[in-house]
């Protein structure tokens, strides 16, 4: 293993004295501001600025928006993770990309030279993340993310008119001029997020696979399952639309409202388990008032609700992945449940780099269609109001919102 370098701050930038440019700035609980700010530069020599078309805003986003990361947050954070754009400047030693290339921008920052991305782990990298705090809290740092904290390297996000991205050649995707937006935008976290999840559980042909959410990634979870041969896929929510959004799509669903107890059952109709169980739902999942109570009294950060369900669904010898963020620490947590029924559990940001090209290529290809995730198309500037309808899930269509920059917009009429 070689040496873990110090990561180098590289989050910060020299604007041009007159150039600005519009951005999602995170000012506080349920506080999300569209500010002018100074448009970024390249600073470093495989950096590459990126003209945003179009943006989106992710579920974890809402993480910070609702307060539950206040105490890692920093006022006028650059909000986001998931856009697409044109390039309009490279450092001198960007390789693969020019001026004028339509990209995907992924959300993990990786070096592409370190033990861990080595290994194809991006979302381990070692050298991206200057945070002692996550070091301190975990005993070690992960990779940097645009617009996600201070603890994930404090990097500007692309819910803006313009990103600097790190690395270029590896955190960019170059793609066709002529996919759809809402395609190549699914594919810029979602989509391998989900993909992820399917390779952490190492759903396969003949699997019986439950998911635990019917948010975006949920959902794709679910239909990239069956994309692998699954057999069966339960799809766990309490939301009765985005349940029904499942069942269109072929899934069994299973409405938390009306089984209080989803994992009792799961196993009425399949005694044998799940053979993967999946949870994409994220600390913000809470049932039972005993979580509710210690997270509100502050005695723990996460709850464990849904994983203890998801063990407790799937079969001895299965395979569980946790999807949905979780950061802190929970109570109550199931240990021998999960160690005598033999259960491997993984867990992990996205190793987004090394899905691509295969995932842009199923999309090109007509294998897969991530667009069912946009149900309505907006103005970036409508960006406070985009995470206010996220949060109290009254946006159109049920799922995400796409955000289209005056820029895009002249893309798209030309």
């Amino acid at each position: 293993m070689t040496e873990v370098q110090e990561p180098v701050r590289t989050t910060a930038y020299e604007p041009h004295a007159t150039e600005k440019m519009k951005a999602a700035l995170w000012t506080g609980k349920k506080s999300i501001q569209l500010g002018v700010v100074p448009k970024p530069t390249i600073t470093a020599p495989k950096d590459v600025i990126v003209h945003i078309t179009h943006c989106t805003i992710c579920g974890s986003d809402l993480h910070m928006y609702a307060g539950d990361m206040d105490q890692v947050m920093e006022k006028g954070l650059i909000m986001g993770h998931e856009a697409i754009g044109i390039i309009e400047d490279v450092g001198p030693e960007v390789e693969k990309l020019k001026a004028g290339d339509r990209v995907i921008i992924l959300p993990v920052i990786a070096c592409g030279e370190c033990f861990y991305c080595e290994r194809k782990e991006f979302s381990l990298c070692d050298r991206t993340n200057p945070s002692q705090e996550m070091r301190q809290m975990y005993g070690h740092r992960l990779s940097g993310i645009f617009g996600y904290s201070m603890v994930t390297g404090g990097y500007p996000g692309n819910q803006a008119e313009y990103c600097r991205v790190p690395n270029g050649d590896l955190v960019c995707v170059k793609t066709p001029k002529d996919t759809p937006a809402e395609q190549l935008l699914g594919l810029a976290d979602v989509t391998p997020t989900a993909w992820h999840g399917c390779e952490l559980a190492e759903v396969g042909k003949g699997d019986v696979v439950g998911v635990w959410g019917c948010g975006a990634v949920g959902l794709s979870i679910q239909r990239l399952a069956k994309l692998r041969g699954a057999r069966k896929v339960y799809a766990v929510d309490k939301d009765t639309h985005r349940l029904s959004i499942a069942a269109s799509f072929g899934m069994i669903p299973v409405d938390v409202n009306e089984h209080r107890d989803p994992a009792k059952y799961i196993l009425s109709r399949e005694p044998h388990g799940l053979d993967r169980g999946i949870e994409a739902s994220g600390f913000r999942s809470t049932n039972s008032i005993a979580h509710a109570t210690m997270k509100s009294l502050g005695i723990e950060g996460d709850s464990s609700d849904t994983v203890s369900a998801v063990i407790k669904a799937t079969r001895k010898g299965g395979n569980i992945a946790l999807i949905g963020d979780f950061f802190y620490s929970t109570n109550n947590f199931p240990i021998g449940m999960l160690m005598e029924k033999a259960i491997t559990l993984r867990g992990g940001q996205l190793y987004a780099e090394k899905y691509f090209p295969f995932l842009l290529d199923l999309v090109t290809e007509g294998k897969y269609d991530p667009s069912f995730l946009f149900g309505h198309k907006d103005k970036f500037e409508n960006v406070a109001q985009a995470y206010e309808d996220f949060y109290n899930h009254q946006v159109p269509g049920g799922l995400k919102v796409c955000l289209e920059t005056a820029f895009g917009k002249s893309q798209s009429d030309n």
